[in-house]
């Protein structure tokens, strides 16, 4: 008998689509760093976390539809989205 291994699904605060953890970036708030929010890539950083697809649409969707701000229910600095506008601009580039 095989044992069906079941993939986490999230869903992504811009498009709201449920996909699989390992396609979406995770932006985790860390209560001990003074900038309160990291790009997570490994997924697995301790902490509340939010997750985002890595398309330009979908990080416009969540800034427009305030979907970070709604996962962790405060105010995302601006800092943030640019570290994830960045992050999306290396991996277009880096494929």
């Amino acid at each position: 008998m095989n044992k069906r291994v079941k993939t986490p699904l999230r869903r992504c605060t811009g498009c709201f689509e449920m996909k699989d953890k390992k396609e979406l970036i995770r932006v985790v708030r860390v209560e001990h760093d003074e900038k309160g929010f990291i790009l997570d890539s490994s997924g697995k950083m301790n902490g509340r976390g939010a997750y985002i697809c890595p398309k330009p649409d979908c990080l416009n969707l969540a800034r427009k539809k305030k979907g970070l701000e709604r996962s962790f229910k405060q105010a995302i600095p601006e800092e943030v989205y640019a570290q994830l506008e960045a992050s999306l601009h290396g991996q277009k580039n880096g494929s």
